[in-house]
């Protein structure tokens, strides 16, 4: 007899940063301009989420692999 599945809560997927408001950049060409640093963070998070697809391939498969977010 099999036992049920139960979900790795030390794993939990990546969730992607938040995204900054549309006033957060003064357009004066910042060398840490907030978009900047948002799309680091969303590479950094890509890479982690892959990572994380990578160990959870049934999560992938259930439809729960979108990149994009």
């Amino acid at each position: 007899m099999n036992a049920p599945a139960i979900p790795c809560t030390d794993d939990p997927r990546p969730q992607p940063p938040t995204a900054p408001a549309p006033g957060d950049c003064c357009g004066e060409g910042c060398a840490n301009c907030v978009l900047d640093l948002h799309e680091q963070a969303m590479a950094r998070y890509r890479e982690w989420l892959a990572a994380w697809q990578a160990r959870h391939p049934e999560d992938v498969s259930a439809g729960a692999g979108d990149q994009n977010r």
